[in-house]
């Protein structure tokens, strides 16, 4: 398996490694929501909007440093090109402590977000070196389902963390935690691709790789979709912290708003876990898809409509990041199944596509706040639209499934690559 790994994880410390990678993400994005005021004022930030920077500039990091990661992670196996990516989280992030000035902030977020690429990359390969078909999507589910605690506590715990020292501690807790799983993985992570299955690192190799990706009308046009339902969500994440303070005066209690919306996100992808071997992932994604879309919709006529109070603003929200639970893991895995031969490099072009592509638009959407719902509903709206007809592009028109009688639910129709 490995030189320094010959013990087997269980399924279960599987799941939880991978979703504990998976949420350095999530918290190198969400425990820094409290700090951002806090930072703004240290280093001279005067316009409100411009403190989302910190988010978007992390996210454009760990996007193009995925192109990278693919081809790597194909050639070498997985465990070499994660420890190294890890490593640079680490660095980056205690330097980040010390940042004299927002730039160098800005500049070191972006290689964080570098390192992190290879969790983004490598953790979704190893599940598909490990797993196929429904029972991916189950891993995948479950994966997220741990992977959301982050968020459920990621806000409270820099709040805690505000309250005991300055926003600097915010980036050494991050490093320390990274610190932790990197040892993990260095003692438990065994290696997933074998050798003769590894891909030669060289420019044709690169793009026959890049190449079968895109060409897979199936997988490409899940990837995409992602894509649009990961924009909308960035586009939240990005003003979340002046939606809950600004617009509804939540105050300190902004963190437990944030945590309950992630809470019930892992919900979903839990409740996903134990129904979609049974109903299939087609079934569970489009219909949460057509469910977000159309209570994204009545979000969007009630903002413009004028003020929305608060309670009717989270119970929409609390719908469309219900159906988001079900409908993300279960395209990334949709997107996955055909490629499992160029599993880094698929891994690496979607995470790509759908990082970059999610931080461009969410950071669109978030500097487009105004003080009301409106651009936070409207990103919602459009991208589940988007969404949909990348669906509809994937499946031919035929929406709920249809095919899934095959033996293992997806291997049939979604071999289609044309």
């Amino acid at each position: 398996m490995s030189d320094h790994v010959n013990r087997v994880l269980s399924r279960p410390e599987f799941i939880a490694l991978i979703a504990a990678l998976m949420a350095l993400n999530a918290l190198a994005v969400d425990v820094m929501l409290p700090a951002l005021p806090y930072m703004g004022e240290a280093l001279n930030i005067v316009s409100e909007n411009e403190r989302q920077f910190v988010v978007s500039f992390y996210m454009l990091g760990m996007g193009i440093a995925q192109l990278a990661f693919g081809p790597l992670t194909d050639r070498f196996g997985r465990r070499a090109p994660l420890l190294a990516g890890i490593g640079v989280y680490i660095i980056a992030v205690i330097a980040a402590a010390f940042a004299p000035s927002f730039a160098a902030l800005l500049a070191l977020r972006f290689v964080q977000g570098m390192g992190a690429a290879s969790v983004r990359v490598i953790a979704t390969a190893v599940v598909r070196d490990r797993y196929q078909g429904r029972e991916m999507a189950e891993v995948m589910s479950l994966t997220f389902m741990v992977f959301m605690a982050i968020p459920i506590v990621a806000p409270g715990i820099g709040q805690i963390l505000l309250l005991t020292g300055p926003w600097q501690m915010i980036f050494i807790f991050m490093g320390l935690l990274a610190l932790v799983f990197w040892s993990w993985t260095y003692f438990r992570l065994p290696e997933t691709l074998p050798a003769e299955k590894r891909r030669p690192l060289s420019f044709s190799g690169i793009i026959q790789g890049f190449k079968i990706v895109v060409t897979n009308r199936v997988a490409f046009s899940y990837g995409l979709a992602g894509t649009f339902l990961f924009g909308a969500l960035f586009g939240f994440i990005s003003s979340a912290q002046q939606i809950y303070v600004d617009i509804y005066g939540l105050g300190v209690y902004f963190p437990v708003a944030f945590a309950a919306v992630a809470g019930l996100m892992a919900v979903s992808s839990f409740t996903n876990s134990r129904i979609v071997r049974n109903l299939g992932m087609r079934r569970l994604s489009h219909g949460a898809m057509v469910v977000y879309t159309i209570a994204s919709a009545v979000l969007l006529a009630l903002s413009l409509a004028g003020y929305v109070p608060f309670w009717v603003f989270f119970g929409l929200l609390c719908v469309v990041m219900f159906c988001f639970g079900w409908a993300a893991s279960n395209m990334n895995s949709l997107s996955m199944e055909p490629l499992g031969a160029v599993a880094g490099t698929a891994a690496s072009v979607f995470g790509f596509i759908q990082t970059v592509g999610g931080a461009l638009i969410g950071s669109y959407v978030g500097q487009m706040f105004d003080g009301t719902t409106v651009p936070v509903a409207a990103g919602y709206f459009s991208m589940g639209v988007l969404a949909l007809i990348c669906i509809l592009v994937a499946e031919k028109g035929r929406l709920f499934g249809v095919g899934e009688q095959y033996s293992h639910g997806e291997a049939a129709p979604i071999m289609d690559a044309h």
